[in-house]
């Protein structure tokens, strides 16, 4: 059984006052590892802030967001509105650097199309790219990016 490892050296957060986006990740997943690894190497204004899915702050803003339980991949919250899957994604890149900021032009692509392509990516995630048996632990330099 995965378990997330409590973050104690985190940002402290208070859930009902919010000032930058927040995208909230499957913290076991290789995959999603690398993809926040990714955004925080080109979130050059640091504005993002992350949480697995599965840590204490993840749990509290799936609840105060009404978000479903068995949401298990990205979510992005940006000015109270959360996004999912492929929006969620697409979302996230308008916060990144040039040139992956231009990977927003896709949320033009019908939503369906877009839904089909990231849920199969997800579905198959843990066989392509293998699974944690914990959430990531933060370096140094991008601990207070992460929300505890």
């Amino acid at each position: 059984m995965a378990f997330c490892l409590r973050m104690y050296f985190c940002t402290m957060v208070d859930i009902d006052n919010l000032r930058n986006p927040v995208v909230l990740f499957d913290g076991v997943c290789n995959y999603c590892n690398t993809m926040v690894n990714f955004a925080i190497k080109w979130n050059r204004k640091k504005n993002l802030r992350f949480a697995p899915l599965q840590s204490e702050v993840g749990i509290a803003l799936k609840e105060k967001y009404h978000i479903a339980p068995t949401v298990d991949s990205v979510v992005f919250i940006e000015q109270g509105k959360v996004y999912i899957h492929s929006s969620a994604a697409l979302r996230i890149c308008r916060h990144l650097s040039f040139p992956v900021k231009v990977l927003y032009f896709f949320i033009l692509v019908p939503r369906f199309i877009r839904e089909g392509i990231y849920k199969w990516v997800a579905r198959n995630r843990y066989k392509w790219f293998g699974k944690k048996e914990s959430c990531m632990i933060p370096t140094s330099d991008v601990r207070a990016l992460f929300l505890n």
